[in-house]
């Protein structure tokens, strides 16, 4: 019989009917608890991982289709810092996916450039402020699936400050600069500006320099470079053009058994001489490995004695240039023994001519010839520039000409040959005033011709360094002329400054608009701590063909001859006035006295009060006069170059830390910071930190004083302001006489003054000046064992082998980590 009885039963469908692989429960549970467990603590496992975005708010996003948790960051940096030092961050990320993602963005603070070549880090340069400021960044992670995190870093950024340990006095070979710096030579004597110029022998036998590098380099300039290699990038700090001077020369070294005796010079060894005076423009780039410099740029280019000029400005055309070169006084050839330089707002480079009348051959009976034929006061103004009768610098003049019929070298023979036009047309009576101009060059511009601004004057150009160029306002030129009791000079445009000339393509054209035109002043300062600009322009203040020093004809006459025109209106005789340097920050003025050894206990005045005896102290010799030197300072009349009255203090006294600190070391410098006969002066680059706020001023020196104790220097200092200081009077003790004088002097530097470099031996250090960006620094080194001979010379620097024969040379100064040098 069949069952009849009715089963009843229930399916709820738990057979395995999905055939696709997805994860299951517990390996979600699994794969959870793996990853969080250390953050879950005692909360269920299951729950945190399947539910994490109601138990932890970090775990509430999705990732491989279920969800995602954003990656752990966490973030850091170097710690609090001040300007212009490397600040960098660091970032970390844990996740359980790969971190694809790491950025740095800037949240608050003034803006810096962030650079970052390793994923987690990222590193910047420490802004310029005036007080304390914090800066924030966001660092900020993502994984592969999208899931991101972000941390902040605060950094405090402190006012700049000098960040280097002063180094100490040194009379070794070599070139010393603080821990953490690196000096690398660039660029030296005889380096070939050419694939076709041979290799530098360095002993004797190297010819053509005008297609090297000359000797004694001296003032300097660096032009950015677009990446280009054509165009001018005025930020570029890794690619641009070294624009020098090559003051002199060291004569004993550049032949093969030092100059030949004899009663006329070889052409070969005059023309290698003069070809070693003027200037350099080598382009110079740096890559991973340095700097260096291209030997092949089309840029490169050699100006010399030999380079065709012209004249502009008030004096050209004078009867004063009138030459046998030059009939109607436009032209010339060359630039000689040129010293300081400046950097114009609109991209050219300003040589200064300086010691230029020792050159000139003036025979016996030329002063007697010359007043005969064009009258006393011709006379009288070769003999207040120096121009007396003498055989010339080296005897270039009695050499053979290279060419012949070519007058190259005989130019340089002013004597008057009596059978040739009073006028000058026909002989070199004129030539000497040719020399003594600024010169302006386009270093971007090699077919360029040179340009001789007359309206600047013409003296023993030390510099010409621009005041602030400020749109709207006439800018000035600052200028000290490099002798014995000169005098100071500034130049104001009669064209306001327009922003837009910054990067004019014409650039020689922007020289014509404001250099050919305005009014040459001489300084004049007060005992009471002011000072006065005294316009030197024909028919004022004396300057007439009735003066009773010297009949002035015209402003040409004013012009070329500013000395005597500085005589008649009074000016400050001052010690030895040299490199001019304008703060970038406050506008204020600085310039170095080097050193006066007429300077007498009964001629000392209030800007110049020093007169004393310093010993050597390792011998019986000694200095007298101002023989240290001093760095004056001035601050105009509403702070504008356009003004004709001024505020002035000493900054600095130069002296050893041993001299009386009463009357003597007057700035109470210490072993981290004495010198002596400042010379080279120039302030940072206003692109960065250190012309910012408190802009970093350095200091070169040329002396003969305290070279028994030390080599030459540079330091590195943060000045304060005209007046911060207060007066002084001291007593001058001289050799049979004594004296006081009362002065203003600014306040002691102490630890804002210090040794950065010493160099080699013998050398002088002068020129300057940095990358855009603050973080390379460029120096020159002068004639290093300049009194040796080739056969025992007192130097081999560059060289580190013994006996070799020392050359000038650039080096190229960088902070190890790549800060903005000195801060």
């Amino acid at each position: 019989m069949a069952n009849t009885e009715l089963t009843i039963g229930y399916d709820d469908g738990d057979i395995e009917t999905n055939p696709s692989t997805g994860p299951s429960l517990q390996d979600l549970v699994d794969q959870r608890y793996s990853r969080r467990q250390a953050l879950r603590g005692g909360a269920s496992t299951a729950a945190v991982a399947v539910f994490g975005g109601s138990l932890l708010a970090a775990c509430d996003d999705k990732v491989e289709g279920i969800d995602n948790t954003p990656p752990v960051v966490g973030a850091t940096s170097s710690g609090a810092t001040s300007a212009g030092r490397v600040v960098t961050l660091t970032g970390t990320a844990t996740d359980d996916n790969a971190i694809v993602g790491q950025t740095f963005t800037q949240v608050s603070g003034p803006t810096v450039a962030l650079s970052s070549t390793t994923p987690g880090t990222a590193t910047f340069i420490a802004p310029a402020v005036s007080a304390t400021t914090n800066l924030v960044f966001r660092y900020t992670a993502t994984d592969a699936k999208g899931a991101a995190s972000s941390s902040d870093i605060t950094v405090a950024v402190a006012p700049p400050t000098l960040g280097f340990a002063a180094v100490a006095r040194s009379l070794a070979d070599t070139v010393v600069v603080p821990t953490g710096y690196t000096a690398s030579v660039l660029y030296r004597l005889g380096d070939p500006l050419n694939g076709a110029t041979p290799e530098f022998a360095n002993n004797g036998t190297d010819t053509n320099y005008a297609a090297r590098a000359g000797d004694h380099h001296d003032g300097m300039s660096y032009f950015g470079l677009a990446a280009t290699g054509t165009a001018p990038d005025a930020n570029n700090s890794l690619r641009g053009l070294l624009v020098m001077n090559h003051e002199n020369i060291s004569e004993q070294y550049l032949h093969v058994a030092g100059v030949t005796a004899g009663a006329t010079r070889l052409t070969s060894e005059v023309v290698k001489e003069m070809e070693c005076h003027g200037v350099s423009v080598v382009e110079v780039t740096r890559s991973s490995s340095g700097w260096s410099y291209v030997k092949a740029s089309p840029l490169n280019r050699r100006i010399t004695p030999y380079t065709p000029m012209t004249f502009s400005g008030p004096v050209k055309g004078s009867p004063l240039l009138f030459t046998a070169y030059s009939p109607d006084g436009t032209n010339g050839r060359g630039t000689i023994n040129n010293c300081a330089n400046g950097h114009m707002p609109w991209g050219t480079y300003m040589t200064c001519e300086e010691n230029w009348a020792g050159y000139f051959r003036r025979d016996s009976g030329d002063n007697a010839r010359r007043t005969a034929l064009i009258g006393a006061k011709s006379t009288q103004a070769f003999t207040r520039y120096g121009l007396s009768q003498r055989s010339g610098n080296y005897g270039w003049t009695t050499a053979a000409e290279a060419t012949a019929g070519s007058t190259l070298i005989g130019k340089f023979n002013a004597t008057i040959d009596p059978s040739q036009p009073v006028s000058g047309t026909g002989d070199f009576r004129n030539e000497p005033n040719q020399y003594g101009w600024c010169v302006e060059i386009d270093p971007y511009d090699p077919t360029s011709t040179p340009r001789k601004r007359t309206a600047l004057g013409r003296m023993n150009h030390e510099g010409a360094c621009p005041g602030r160029a400020i749109a709207g306002v006439r800018p000035a030129f600052y200028m000290g002329d490099d002798a014995q009791n000169e005098y100071i000079y500034k130049f104001v445009s009669d064209t306001a400054w327009v922003a837009a000339d910054a990067t004019a393509t014409n650039r020689l054209a922007m020289g014509d608009k404001y250099l050919d035109k305005g009014t040459l002043y001489v300084a004049k300062f007060n005992a009471d701590g002011s000072g006065e600009w005294i316009a030197l322009v024909f028919g004022q203040n004396g300057l007439t063909a009735t003066n009773p020093l010297y009949p002035f004809a015209d402003q040409a006459d004013v012009l070329t001859h500013c000395r005597l025109a500085g005589d008649a209106v009074g000016a400050t005789r001052m010690d030895r006035p040299e490199w001019t340097a304008v703060n970038p920050a406050t506008g204020e003025m600085y310039c170095t006295l080097t050193n006066n050894s007429s300077r007498t206990p009964a001629n000392v005045d209030a800007a110049n009060p020093r007169s004393y005896i310093d010993p050597k102290v390792n011998s019986t010799s000694r200095t007298t006069g101002n023989a240290n030197g001093h760095i004056v300072r001035l601050r105009e009349a509403g702070d504008t170059t356009e003004a004709v009255r001024f505020t002035w203090d000493v900054y600095a006294f130069g002296a050893g830390a041993d001299l009386d600190p009463t009357n003597i070391n007057l700035s109470a410098l210490d072993a981290t910071n004495d010198f002596s006969s400042p010379d080279g002066l120039w302030f940072g680059s206003p692109t960065n930190a250190s012309g910012q706020v408190t802009p970093v001023l350095w200091i070169q020196t040329d002396d003969g004083a305290y070279t028994d104790v030390t080599n030459c220097m540079m330091l590195a200092a943060m000045p304060g302001s005209v007046g911060d200081g207060g007066t002084r009077t001291i007593t001058n003790t001289g050799v049979s006489a004594t004296s006081t004088a009362t002065t203003r002097i600014g306040k002691a530097p102490g630890t804002t003054m210090r040794r950065f470099l010493v160099g080699p031996v013998q050398c002088e250090i002068t020129g300057i000046e940095s990358t855009p960006d603050g973080r390379s620094l460029f120096v020159n080194i002068q004639h290093p064992g300049e009194g040796g001979t080739f056969s025992a010379p007192t130097s081999n620097w560059p060289a580190a082998t013994t006996g070799a024969r020392p050359r000038s040379a650039t080096v190229v100064i960088t902070k190890d980590n790549g800060g903005v040098v000195a801060l």
